[in-house]
């Protein structure tokens, strides 16, 4: 599950638990992604606060926090998924994601490839599942939807694969919270932090 966490709240945390309950899944990994080429960079905290606010909602529940595409180098998740699947390449990998990130999966890179590498789980946002449906990806993807119980199988670990999730609505957004705290990355960072996944120190704010 990839995404700014500018900052991450409760209702990251829920929808994750709520997925990996409903999927199967051991775990899920929130990789903070050091700049989205698709939004702004106007009002985006530094990198090691928004790693910081994950780490807090991460705590005591099977998620990892990683700014693992900052050490690869890499800037569309087409290219941090190939090389997380070759760096582990026992695992069995979903891709979870939002409707509001399926209306515009079109505009990915190479996101029917990101289809074809791992199933994709998506889940329902108020105000985008119509566009979501309507949208250029969901014409291909459709084709490939599947019940949330086949992933608990182990022929389920198959792509292309679409499983649509639903559950009840969680106000909580990152754009609230930015409205009503400008200036929440000041008491984000903290004094240490090591990346979920490779262990590697995450440099402090002013050298992100």
């Amino acid at each position: 599950m990839g995404g700014s966490f500018n900052p991450a709240h409760g209702g990251h945390r829920r929808i994750s638990l709520m997925t990996l309950a409903a999927l199967g899944l051991d775990e899920v990994w929130w990789l903070v992604s050091p700049g989205n080429p698709l939004k702004p960079q106007a009002g985006m905290a530094p990198l090691p606060a928004r790693v910081a606010s994950a780490r807090a909602q991460a705590r005591r529940a099977p998620i990892r926090v990683s700014a693992i595409e900052r050490e690869l180098g890499t800037r569309y998740t087409v290219d941090t998924l190939a090389r997380i699947r070759r760096r582990w390449p026992t695992k069995c990998f979903t891709w979870i994601m939002g409707a509001d990130n399926l209306a515009q999966f079109h505009r990915w890179r190479r996101w029917r490839d990101i289809a074809r590498a791992m199933p994709i789980a998506v889940v329902a946002r108020p105000g985008y599942d119509s566009r979501a449906v309507a949208g250029p990806a969901m014409a291909w993807l459709g084709r490939f939807r599947r019940p949330a119980a086949s992933l608990k199988k182990p022929a389920g670990w198959s792509a292309p694969k679409l499983v649509l999730l639903r559950f009840d609505p969680d106000p909580r957004s990152a754009t609230a919270i930015r409205q009503a705290n400008p200036m929440w990355a000041k008491g984000a960072i903290a004094s240490s932090l090591r990346d979920g996944l490779t262990r590697r120190k995450i440099a402090p704010w002013g050298r992100a």
